[in-house]
């Protein structure tokens, strides 16, 4: 089986509180776009779980740590749907990353999203949509949004989720934009620890993105991104801010942090102009960052269609 796991970004991320267990209560907008890890999976007899990554497509990322490949978040996912299952069957997999490491993109928890629902399909263990998230939301707080597929609304740890416009809304949001990851990844724990509340409520932020998303308005939602974390993410690492601010010089319909970064995403009104600012950005900014056009996508691993596909 052969399946892409999209990256994501966040449109619009608040911070609502802390809870007790430590975690912050988050309310987040979540879009997959095209930029996508491929991952194959193999059925094996026996219970052994085989994780081999390619990372020569990839930018080599200063300041992560990259998880053992027992360790990473594909092979707990893996084990963890033996464990709940009971299944005897093992696994091969093979992740050709195309989503840079400890960026904001999610290429971890969207790995393992599609390992979870390769794998539920290929050892026939039947579990729900509904199961599966809840599996999920114990390996990582985006992996339940990335499960569910297209733009979504993600709240508490992320594990409370709902799709963020009707069925039929969701082809009109197929927006095209810009990624640009600076080299260097970002801890989101530390991050959290920095954080203070800004200024602006993102309340009204939060209804005109949805309008944004349900008329296929990009430049509404160019105006109506939100981060509340960018200011803390800017006091640590000011170089983000510059990307960020010269994006918008550029003509970006609106640019900001995904998550708690390291990467940057700008909305663009169609192709063209995306890769004009991709040009733009590389003569003003006097670093070697990595950059990819994308499209924000309107399903995800749960969904099959070219070029993105699931073979069985």
């Amino acid at each position: 089986m052969r399946l892409a796991a999209p990256a994501k970004i966040n449109l619009f991320l608040e911070i609502l509180g802390k809870r007790d267990d430590g975690y912050h209560d988050l309310r987040t907008v979540l879009v997959p776009l095209s930029l996508a890890d491929e991952i194959t999976i193999e059925r094996r007899e026996g219970e052994g779980i085989e994780t081999v990554m390619q990372m020569d497509e990839i930018p080599a990322v200063v300041g992560v740590e990259m998880a053992g490949t027992e360790d990473n978040l594909a092979t707990r996912a893996a084990r963890l749907l033996q464990e709940e299952t009971g299944c005897r069957a093992g696994a091969r997999i093979l992740i050709r990353k195309r989503i840079p490491v400890g960026g904001g993109l999610g290429g971890g928890s969207s790995d393992a999203a599609a390992v979870l629902c390769g794998l539920n399909r290929l050892w026939e263990t039947g579990l729900s949509r509904d199961r599966l998230l809840e599996l999920g939301a114990r390996l990582g707080s985006d992996v339940p949004a990335l499960l569910y597929g297209g733009a979504v609304v993600a709240e508490g740890r992320g594990e409370r989720v709902r799709p963020a416009v009707r069925p039929e809304e969701a082809a009109r949001s197929r927006w095209w934009g810009l990624v640009v990851h600076p080299g260097f990844g970002i801890s989101t724990a530390d991050i959290y620890r920095r954080y203070r509340p800004p200024l602006t409520n993102g309340s009204a932020f939060y209804h005109t993105l949805l309008i944004a998303l349900a008329t296929g308005d990009v430049h509404r939602a160019g105006r109506s991104l939100f981060n509340g974390l960018e200011e803390t993410v800017f006091a640590k690492y000011p170089f983000l801010r510059l990307v960020v601010e010269g994006l918008r010089d550029e003509g970006a319909l609106g640019a900001m942090v995904s998550g708690s970064g390291s990467s940057v995403f700008a909305l663009a009104a169609d192709e063209a102009h995306a890769r004009r600012l991709q040009q733009r950005l590389a003569e003003r900014v006097e670093a070697d960052c990595w950059s990819r056009l994308v499209q924000t996508m309107p399903d995800g691993v749960m969904a099959a269609h070219d070029p993105l596909e699931v073979r069985v």
